[in-house]
């Protein structure tokens, strides 16, 4: 089945380094975190700054919306985990929570719980019910944790990705490790699940200048997503459209074809290198996070 994709850049917010982006499920907004230290939330209807802060002296790799909540969560270099209201900008809490660099923060789609992953090697469960208990820690990786993602069709399943060159699939009600991905050649920065034909599987991309998908079932690598000159820093499958999207240091943006994994499109638009990558739900348009800034494309496809 061949896919012609129509992509316009709609929106360009220049800033320092992106190094996550996260999309509200009702307002129209886009948080970002910074290299820089600093986080922004940023109108995308309307181009305006809704609010901004200075998080930490050092750089802020992941900051999440926990809309239940109205508030912010971030994760910095300082191994600290702060929490804001993200109306008034007040922080709620600050605590330590791991003793190096926190990489990666996910947020449980029902429950009350927050994944970390960090440098220190260590994925902890945090549940902001009970006042940020950490209720679990999840050992096994031998390197830097660079992210975490949940399955969103069995939301006790979460996988990791970490330099050691592995990804490692886990259950939240047990410390021990349900299974072990491996075929990178190098270490692995990022990690999501996806069906495929009803079969759970997962992508991932490397350092390796690749991008793999896996079964889930069967822990085997069905395809290599090759092209990127350079380490792939984040993968997204769109929740709507049929295609896979990878980006890089090599300063391209890579589109996919969900089901054939055929390159469909290849995308660069002068920002330098390319680190995150944010879906806007029943909008067609997908959010990309740069050295030098944010865009937002509109994308079109003919089946």
């Amino acid at each position: 089945m061949s896919l012609t994709l129509k992509i316009q850049k709609e929106l360009t917010h220049p800033s320092a380094r992106v190094k996550s982006l996260d999309v509200h499920p009702s307002e129209p907004w886009i948080l970002a975190s910074l290299h820089s230290g600093n986080i922004f939330i940023w109108n995308y209807q309307s181009q305006a700054m809704v609010n901004s802060l200075e998080v930490a002296q050092r750089p802020v790799r992941s900051a999440k919306f926990i809309t239940s909540q109205q508030w912010i969560v971030t994760g910095a270099d300082d191994g600290r985990i702060r929490i804001y209201n993200y109306n008034t900008m007040d922080k709620v809490k600050e605590f330590e929570a791991h003793t190096d660099f926190i990489r990666c923060m996910v947020v449980h789609p029902t429950l009350s719980y927050l994944l970390s992953s960090s440098d220190d090697k260590l994925i902890k469960l945090w549940d902001w019910e009970k006042d940020w208990a950490c209720t679990q820690v999840f050992e096994g990786h031998h390197h830097y944790v660079m992210q975490v993602a949940f399955d969103p069709k069995d939301t006790e399943t979460f996988a990791s990705a970490s330099l050691d060159g592995t990804v490692k699939l886990w259950k939240l009600s047990s410390p021990t490790l349900s299974g072990t991905l491996e075929g990178h050649s190098k270490g692995v920065n990022c990690v999501e699940f996806f069906t495929d034909e009803g079969k759970p599987c997962l992508i991932s991309g490397s350092d390796d200048y690749t991008a793999k998908v896996w079964d889930c079932e069967t822990k085997i690598c069905v395809k290599t997503l090759e092209g990127h000159t350079n380490n792939v820093t984040a993968v997204c499958v769109h929740p709507e459209l049929p295609i896979l999207i990878t980006t890089s240091e090599d300063e391209t943006v890579r589109v996919w074809h969900a089901t054939t994994y055929e390159l469909v499109n290849t995308l660069s638009y002068g920002l330098r290198r390319a680190w995150a990558i944010g879906c806007i739900k029943d909008s067609h348009r997908v959010v990309l996070g740069y050295d030098e800034g944010t865009i937002v494309i509109k994308v079109k496809a003919d089946l």
